[in-house]
């Protein structure tokens, strides 16, 4: 099989993290309440959002990827430009002179799921157009990130969306699509998002959202009760296979994707794919993949700093995994594996291992946990 090329394209920012000292027992809610002054470290400047977290994880495995995205000439875009050149990953970047660099400010004490101040920035101008269609056609996979923070991509029903998803379809390319959370007060929580996706994942190959993001928009009743049900905890501690992930994969492969690949946090991953007609159509090369179900509890981390990228980064390995004609089963047992060497270090990259390292190390006994229940 050759080797084959993938595009990551849509949203980047600069992620400004600082460093929490908490003794990681307390709740979110105890760390950060109104009128408390919280004492944090030093705070690190990484590269964030889909097309960093995602693309440069697939780079670090042994990908041949290439990035598209749209920054600002602000400071912030320079500090961007100049991280990015030190990864050596080809990228195609479009300097908005008009727009800011988006940022966000990332808060992850230890032991919590994280919160996020975001500026969306030039994201929001980013288009179908502003992509480099020759690059495109010289690539096999395609993975776009965060329409949900990106204006153009999903004001008009997401009519920006649907058109770029035809485009590469209509190049012969294996798609990926990849959500954020949404902000309910804001115009992208205000979209009708199960009609985008309805109109979108006839084109989707791999649909890779987080069990969240997903519930929030196609089963909002559902996320409620969720929510309810959790008092303020972890979601994913609260979930069923049987009742909650499973029913929600079914219904987004009644929509037309490929394969859904549900994140479900500290919880591990699970996969659902379509049958043999609809296979066919995500990769030649993918053998095995038609009808398959199968749920992959999380490893125990070495230790656990932040989970920022922890997501992205389980994608790209499932990506790469899949691009490289691994089984379902390798492929999420990789992405899994990846996510819990992410969540070991304050940036994303840096704690990420081989597949060759991975494989030894599960071989070798890795624990998992059992969070999720049947």
């Amino acid at each position: 099989m050759k080797k084959k090329k993938i595009m990551v394209a849509g949203h980047i920012s600069l992620d400004i993290t600082p460093e929490f000292h908490n003794s990681g027992t307390q709740k979110f809610s105890e760390i950060l309440r109104q009128g408390k002054l919280v004492n944090v470290g030093p705070a690190q400047m990484t590269l964030g959002g889909a097309v960093s977290n995602t693309g440069l994880a697939l780079q670090k495995l042994g990908a041949d990827v290439i990035l598209t995205a749209k920054i600002g000439t602000d400071l912030f875009g320079d500090i961007m430009m100049k991280k990015l050149e030190e990864y050596g990953c080809p990228m195609h970047l479009i300097r908005d002179e008009e727009g800011a660099t988006s940022y966000t400010i990332v808060l992850a004490p230890k032991g919590s799921d994280r919160a996020f101040l975001h500026d969306p920035g030039s994201n929001h101008t980013f288009c179908a157009d502003d992509l480099d269609w020759e690059e495109v056609k010289k690539v096999d996979y395609f993975h776009f990130g965060y329409p949900t923070l990106m204006r153009r991509f999903y004001e008009n029903d997401g009519a920006g969306l649907v058109k770029l998803y035809k485009a590469v379809k209509s190049a012969g390319l294996t798609s990926s699509l990849d959500l954020a959370a949404v902000d309910p007060e804001s115009e992208s929580g205000q979209c009708d998002w199960e009609s985008i996706l309805k109109q979108v994942l006839p084109y989707v190959d791999f649909f890779v959202p987080s069990i969240e993001e997903l519930a929030y928009m196609v089963d909002r009743e559902k996320y409620q009760e969720w929510q309810e049900r959790a008092e303020g905890e972890d979601i994913v501690s609260i979930l069923s296979l049987s009742k909650d992930v499973r029913p929600l994969a079914e219904k987004v492969l009644s929509y037309g994707c490929g394969a859904v690949l549900l994140k479900c946090g500290a919880a591990g991953m699970y996969l659902k794919t379509s049958g043999k007609e609809r296979m066919r159509n995500v990769d030649a090369d993918l053998e095995g993949w038609e009808n398959t179900e199968l749920f992959e509890d999380s490893f125990v981390p070495e230790r656990i700093l932040s989970g920022t990228g922890a997501g992205d980064t389980s994608i790209a390995a499932f990506l790469y995994a899949a691009m490289q004609g691994c089984t379902p089963k390798e492929s999420v047992e990789y992405a899994a594996a990846t996510g819990a060497c992410c969540v070991s270090t304050y940036d994303t990259i840096s704690g990420l291992k081989s597949f060759a390292e991975l494989r030894e190390k599960i071989q070798n006994g890795w624990k998992k946990q059992k969070i999720m229940k049947e």
